[in-house]
């Protein structure tokens, strides 16, 4: 005859405890503007993201690629290939390899994979797949085989409205966010309040978020600034020092902002507010924020930076595939650099860093040359 102590364990840890998951959903559920939350994704930022959520106790949908992958965690409660020291309750963790399934189980996805995976990641979808979805952008590039943003390629292949497209940005390192220090994100989406709300559940002890409704420039913003992080990198590796990077940082910001002028992009002189936001009652975003130029600034300046390790080694002398087996990674601004180049042709801003960046990257111009060239334009 069984106990009834040990059949109370065996209930407990062969029913109750796989059935957390499913509780906190319905517990949290019943809480005004609670929403159930999918990261697609697997990398540095996108456990960073799934950090920030479980820590504060929501329950997630996550599509991890690798089977191997979801195993470790569940056995270890961290990631083995990101962010090793970001630990888990696995408890609030609901992992698929299958894309479909977690698309279906989320009000909100966050997608945060590099960009040139992008469209891998998402083509077993179908237009129904998304209907009264939030989509959250954690892509900090174009997509580099349609030259275009996510939001633009989400609307042209499954027909999402950009009411329901929203982006999340810096400036933050995923290292950071492990280490749990004070760290900084940006909400963004044309519909605000649904914008802020998304933003609450990201908020912790030591995440701050702002939000703000330019959602077409901070987009182009992180491209343009990860372009310039890898220049600065290439500086570095070149042997300029601090005086020289000052001042290239100070007139990549000035090339940002006159692109972003040229898009269309408002509030672009440092400074410049028209009021402030009814629903945050923040000053109305200009260039000069946190977003826009904080991010530039961390992008080019940070250790963390993987955009300014990849122009090192460029400047150091490694070719762009040698440099890419390094870091086992291709850094956003390389394919970037292309991209804006090609937008630029129709645009014709006046960027010539970005345009000598591309030319090192892509039409073999030696570093210490391309630097010469923008020793001639910076002021």
């Amino acid at each position: 005859m069984v106990k009834p102590g040990l059949f109370r364990v065996f209930f407990f840890t062969e029913y109750f405890i796989p059935l957390l998951p499913l509780l906190f959903t319905i517990i949290f559920s019943t809480k005004s503007g609670f929403m159930t939350f999918g990261i697609i994704g697997s990398g540095s930022w996108a456990t960073a993201l799934a950090k920030m959520l479980t820590d504060s106790k929501h329950p997630i949908n996550w599509w991890i690629r690798n089977a191997d992958t979801i195993s470790y965690i569940k056995k270890r409660s961290h990631n083995p290939q990101y962010l090793s020291s970001a630990k888990f309750d696995v408890s609030l963790l609901t992992m698929s390899t299958d894309v479909k399934e977690v698309v279906k189980q989320s009000d909100v996805l966050v997608i945060a994979v590099p960009s040139a995976y992008a469209e891998g990641s998402l083509s077993g979808l179908q237009p129904e797949d998304w209907k009264n979805k939030k989509i959250v952008s954690a892509i900090k590039g174009l997509l580099p085989d349609k030259n275009m943003l996510l939001n633009e390629y989400l609307k042209l292949e499954f027909n999402i409205p950009l009411e329901n497209y929203f982006a999340v940005l810096g400036p933050c390192h995923a290292e950071e966010v492990a280490e749990e220090k004070l760290s900084y994100l940006t909400f963004s989406g044309i519909d605000i309040v649904t914008a802020s709300e998304i933003a609450s559940h990201f908020t912790t002890d030591f995440i701050s978020t702002v939000v703000n409704h330019d959602i077409l420039g901070v987009q182009y913003a992180a491209v343009l600034k990860n372009i310039y992080a890898l220049g600065a990198g290439i500086a570095h590796g070149l042997d300029y020092g601090d005086n020289f990077l000052s001042v290239y940082i100070a007139n990549a910001a000035d090339e940002m902002a006159g692109f972003l002028r040229k898009f269309g992009a408002e509030h672009i002189t440092v400074g410049e507010h028209d009021g402030e936001d009814p629903v945050t009652h923040r000053k109305t975003p200009n260039y000069a924020a946190s977003v826009y130029l904080g991010d530039l600034l961390v992008t080019c300046y940070s250790l963390h930076s993987r955009n300014r390790r990849f122009g090192n080694m460029i400047g150091r002398g490694y070719s762009v595939k040698a440099a890419e087996l390094e870091m086992n990674m291709v850094a956003e601004g390389y394919n970037a650099a292309k991209c804006i180049f090609i937008i630029n042709k129709s645009l014709d801003a006046g960027i010539p860093i970005a345009e000598t960046i591309y030319k090192i990257l892509w039409e073999d111009v030696k570093a210490s040359e391309g630097f010469k060239r923008i020793e001639q334009v910076l002021v």
